[in-house]
């Protein structure tokens, strides 16, 4: 009976392991098991499944799979390691789960629920040799995808195997930060054509000193930097969320040109020993690779500010003579008092883009908590107000109508205190939507905008106030602007479910279609864009995928009702709405 359940077949092998395992166990049992289960959940499982893989061993720190083809063994890989990079850029390096995987082709035999053969042994061997996050293959891998896949490799030689007389030629895939983020979309990965003004990245400054707690100044002294190049109009800034994707990362700077359509990148480090900082920063042309300017700051950690708005009109100068001299003019950011609240509201932001109920409450309350420590600093007060809207959108609080006027107060405010910040306007003008105060929500966004043409969240707010008015077509400008000032925000899935929102309210069903499943697969996807698809469908006829759709929204949302749609997406002309909610009663929404 052994026999007959055993073949034998030449098929491409995945195994993949989990960095530092053992470590994470200790540290946090409980947490590590939840944040492996959720990754072998959202990405491993729903990705090798999508490429024709099947599972065979899934342990707790690695797993064996089988595929019937090398090309659909890398892309899978590709396509998990770049989900990973995703997740892992907005989480603390202790919660970031690492992958290194090895890929080999050979001769397997399966016996039951196991496998095993030279083909498992040779890609365990290049599993070992991956660096974390990285992806090795064997020679025979690399003949069949060399040249049909737009990556490159790094040849590491010959490499001995456990059990084989002769050693094994591999190779270290080195994709782009395009491949890594944006896999599951081929259609992302062409290059961008950079802007007919001067364009630039900040890239994550790197921590230096060896101190996990001085994370969360590199990352808000590299945002601080965006947040002041952004403000001469002159300038195309590449948004935070999108080059934040490159944090952990040594990237090809040319490579991060051509990606993200820009003509300059910053990169920089921060060190700090006492009371002192040491921060350097280099600008690189991006075609070439070459230095453009350089310069090394020591400071006292007080000054910190300073140094900031030194460091922002000094490469700004650099650029040159594209900047008009007017539009250099200085408009000093609000900061907090002490570094105490700006890591309180940093790690707010944290939170609150992770959308869970959990996250929300958390987010609020250190919100709240900068507030106190800096009564004046507006972000602290954009944050909140940011907070409360999702929480009213996804019906975490039970009374939504106090949730939405808390929210109004505090965008209020935090444009009382900077009237210039472009959140903050951008924060109030979505809480206006939700009270059906369209024209003066439209009026907030287009200030968000002229305050900050490279916010890529206030041409969204622009956008979806456009949505609600009815203009399908201005509305869809603004998305489409919003997706090339940040084309890998965590946000992406919002504006994407707005954009596909205006597109089947302009009846092209086809194009909104395509556009809400590319909303489904980015990885922070909420209730939004699975109701607008289910809709989409239901309009089109698809009645099958339609009930499929609207059983994955009640996997999110299992109690969604139509007079929850109605306090959500708040349309002037309630013919739209109505569009809407009759294509979700065709997908069977239950109440």
């Amino acid at each position: 009976m052994a026999e007959e359940r055993m073949q034998r077949r030449l098929a491409a092998i995945l195994v993949s392991d989990v960095v530092g395992y053992s470590g994470m166990m200790a540290a946090d049992e409980a947490g590590t098991l939840a944040r492996l289960k959720a990754l072998r959940a959202e990405v491993f499982d729903p990705v090798t499944e999508r490429h024709g893989g099947r599972i065979f061993k899934n342990t707790g720190d690695g797993a064996l799979v089988e595929f019937g083809s090398a090309f659909d063994a890398v892309q899978a890989a590709l396509e998990v390691q770049g989900d990973l990079g995703r997740r892992n850029a907005s989480l603390p390096d202790s919660h970031q789960v690492l992958l290194r995987i090895g890929i080999s082709l050979g001769d397997v035999i399966i016996d039951g629920e196991d496998l095993y053969g030279n083909g498992v042994n040779i890609a365990a061997r290049m599993e070992a040799l991956a660096e974390p996050g990285e992806i090795c293959i064997s020679t025979n891998v690399h003949e069949h995808v060399s040249n049909s896949m737009d990556v490159a490799f790094q040849d590491l030689g010959d490499q001995t195997v456990k059990g084989l007389d002769k050693p094994v030629r591999s190779y270290r895939l080195v994709p782009t930060a395009a491949n890594q983020q944006n896999t599951a979309d081929p259609e992302a990965t062409a290059p961008l054509a950079l802007p007919d003004k001067p364009s630039i990245a900040v890239l994550p400054f790197q921590n230096m000193s060896g101190d996990p707690e001085q994370e969360f100044f590199a990352d808000g002294m590299a945002e601080d930097i965006i947040t002041g190049l952004s403000r001469y109009r002159s300038l195309f800034v590449i948004a935070r969320n999108s080059t934040f994707a490159y944090k952990g990362q040594s990237p090809d700077l040319r490579d991060v040109s051509r990606d993200l359509g820009v003509r300059y990148v910053l990169e920089g480090s921060i060190r700090k020993g006492g009371s002192r900082i040491r921060l350097t920063a280099q600008l690189i042309e991006g075609s070439s690779g070459n230095h453009i300017w350089a310069e090394r700051y020591d400071r006292e950690l007080t000054d910190i500010f300073a140094v900031q708005d030194e460091i922002t009109e000094t490469i700004v100068a650099a650029i040159g003579p594209e900047i008009d001299q007017v539009e250099r003019e200085r408009a000093q950011r609000l900061p907090p008092e002490s570094l105490d609240a700006w890591e309180s509201y940093q790690r707010g932001l944290w939170h609150l883009y992770r959308f869970s109920e959990q996250d929300n409450a958390e987010a609020q309350r250190l919100f709240k908590q900068t507030a106190v420590i800096s009564p004046n600093f507006a972000p602290a007060k954009s944050g909140l107000t940011h907070a409360l809207y999702f929480s009213f959108m996804h019906g975490y609080a039970q009374d939504r109508s106090a949730v939405l006027e808390e929210a109004f107060e505090s965008g209020r405010q935090a444009i009382a205190f900077d009237e210039r910040d472009a959140d903050a306007h951008f924060a109030l003008g979505r809480i206006l939507q939700m009270k059906h105060e369209l024209d003066a929500s439209i009026a907030e966004c287009e200030a968000a905008v002229t305050y900050n043409p490279s916010f890529a969240h206030a041409h969204l707010g622009l956008g979806t106030a456009l949505l609600f008015a009815g203009d399908w077509t201005l509305a869809i400008e603004s998305f489409d602007r919003a997706i090339r000032l940040s084309p890998h925000d965590p946000l992406l899935w919002i504006v994407l479910a707005a954009k596909s929102m205006a597109l089947l309210g302009s009846k092209q069903l086809e194009e909104a279609e395509k556009t809400a499943r590319q909303a489904t697969r980015q990885p922070t996807a909420e209730l939004s864009p699975y109701a607008v698809l289910a809709a989409i469908l239901g309009q089109s006829g698809k009645d099958a995928e339609a009930q499929q759709a609207m059983a994955d929204l009640l996997r999110i949302k299992q109690d969604i009702s139509i007079s929850h749609i109605e306090q959500i997406f708040p349309y002037r002309d309630k013919v739209n709405l109505e569009y809407l909610i009759e294509g979700l009663r065709k997908a069977g929404i239950p109440h």
